[in-house]
C-alpha cells in the first residue's frame, strides 16, 4: 500500500497550476475536464505518479473559494537548501510565511510558503 494523492479545492485552477509548476517547480502530470459535474481535476507533482504521491488540484466551476477550516495542516516538501529555496520561491512571485531556520526545540530547518488559497507548505532541509 501507498499514498496516492492529496486532493485540495482550488478556486481558480490557472492560478493554482502556474503556483505548483512555476514557483513550486512541480509538473503538471493530467488534466480532465468533467462538464456534466461542473469540475476539473489536475494532478501535479515532483515525479509520476507511479513513483510518487502527488496533488489532486479539484475545481469546482461555480465555487470561486474555499474557507480552510481548521482542521488541515500543511503538505510537507523536502528541499536540498531551504534557504535558497525560500529565496527562489520569493523571486518567482511566491509567499513565504516563515522564513528559513532551525524548528523551534529542534535542529530541522523549515520553512512555509503560502499557496494562491492559503493551504500552508512546508520546506523541510533535507539532512546531511
Amino acid at each position: 500500500m501507498r499514498i496516492l494523492h492529496t486532493m485540495l479545492r482550488v478556486g481558480d485552477l490557472d492560478r493554482s497550476l502556474a503556483f505548483y509548476t512555476e514557483v513550486l517547480g512541480m509538473q503538471q502530470l493530467r488534466r480532465q475536464d468533467y462538464p456534466g459535474g461542473r469540475f476539473t481535476l489536475a494532478f501535479v507533482g515532483f515525479g509520476p505518479e507511479s513513483e510518487a504521491a502527488v496533488l489532486e488540484l479539484t475545481h469546482n466551476w461555480d465555487t470561486p473559494a474555499y474557507e480552510l477550516g481548521n482542521g488541515f495542516g500543511h503538505i510537507a516538501i523536502e528541499v536540498a537548501d531551504a534557504y535558497a529555496a525560500c529565496k527562489e520561491i520569493k523571486a518567482r512571485g511566491g509567499k513565504v510565511t516563515r522564513e528559513a531556520g532551525p524548528m523551534k526545540h529542534g535542529t530541522t530547518v523549515i520553512a512555509f510558503v503560502e499557496d494562491p488559497d492559503g493551504y500552508k507548505i512546508e520546506l523541510i532541509q533535507k539532512k546531511g
